[in-house]
Formats: structure tokens, C-alpha cells, sequence
């Protein structure tokens, strides 16, 4: 199973699940949305802390070039599209992402681009709603003292949450 990491604190439960669920997990953290910089490098940075605190397996994808997504659709398509090659050129037939951790990610979008782009690859998504463990993944990442960031990663004025209820707001 390769799962697409967006980073540390998101990964631990999703992570634990998947492990617990009988999968063998690989981790695979590509995440050009990510801006400044300065906040790519720290979310890189947690991420390395977590996969060697927990012995996770996890394959980087360094970007130079910051993706500008135009919407939501097409950062999900960009990220879940280069794990889906990452995965098919590894021999791995399975992903999915830690994006499904949050309850103000847009899960029908994630579900439908991730099978979508899994049946172009001839490889399968998991989708499963692992918001469920989003409180569980707040204690886990806090008890490892991993920095948790308050928004997805696009430029704040730019980035829109989808909040329970089906109401949209702007990221502050």
C-alpha cells in the first residue's frame, strides 16, 4: 500500500489504521501545494520525524517549483496522480492518501479523482473515511510533540475549507 502523505500529524492515524488493518505500508510525501516555503520545509520536516519515530518507509519527492492550484479538484489531481505513477513504477497496486484524515477536506472530490486516476494507472484506491481518527490524530501528533499546522497548505487567501454542513469559509 503506498500512502500519500500531506504530513506528520495527518499520517499517524491514518498510518496506525492502515498497519492495524493488515496493510504494509509505504509512505510517499509529494506536496507542492505547500506555500511559503519556509512552512513546505517544516511540514518536510515533521514528516521525517514522524516516519523515523515509528519506522515508516517513506519515499520523498523534493520539489523545486511550487504547484499554484487553481482549485481544490486539481491539487488533488496533481498529488494523488504523481503517488498513483510513483506507485505503479514501484509495483504497488494500492494507494490512498492521508488527505481522508480531515473532516474539512472534500472526500466525495478526493474519492472520485483517486478512482479515477487509479483505473488510468490499472491500479486500485482505498478509500476509506478515516475522519474518524482526526481527533485520535490531534492526540497522537501533540503526544509526539509534532507541529501541527491550521491550514491545507495553499496560500491562506487562496485556500478554502470545507466545514461540516456543507458550508464553505475562507482559511485564515
Amino acid at each position: 500500500m503506498l500512502l500519500h502523505t500531506c504530513c506528520g500529524p495527518c499520517t499517524t492515524y491514518v498510518n496506525k489504521w492502515l498497519c492495524e488493518n493488515g496493510f504494509d505500508v509505504k509512505g510517499y510525501f509529494y506536496n507542492p501545494n505547500i506555500r511559503p516555503q519556509a512552512e513546505y520545509e517544516r511540514r518536510l520536516l515533521t514528516m521525517e520525524h514522524y516516519a523515523a519515530a515509528v519506522g515508516l518507509k517513506v519515499a520523498y519527492e523534493i520539489n523545486d517549483v511550487q504547484l499554484i492550484p487553481k482549485d481544490c479538484q486539481n491539487c488533488y489531481q496533481v498529488r494523488l496522480e504523481k503517488t498513483a505513477q510513483f506507485a505503479k513504477q514501484q509495483g504497488i497496486e494500492l494507494f490512498t492518501t492521508t488527505l481522508l484524515i480531515s473532516p474539512y477536506q472534500n472526500h466525495v472530490l478526493i474519492k472520485d479523482v483517486g478512482e479515477k486516476i487509479a483505473q488510468d494507472y490499472g491500479i486500485s484506491f482505498l478509500y476509506q473515511d478515516f475522519s474518524t481518527g482526526y481527533s485520535q490524530s490531534r492526540q497522537m501528533s501533540q503526544a509526539m510533540k509534532l507541529f501541527r499546522q491550521n491550514y491545507c497548505g495553499c496560500t491562506p487567501r487562496t485556500s478554502i475549507k470545507l466545514v461540516r454542513g456543507g458550508k464553505y469559509v475562507k482559511v485564515n
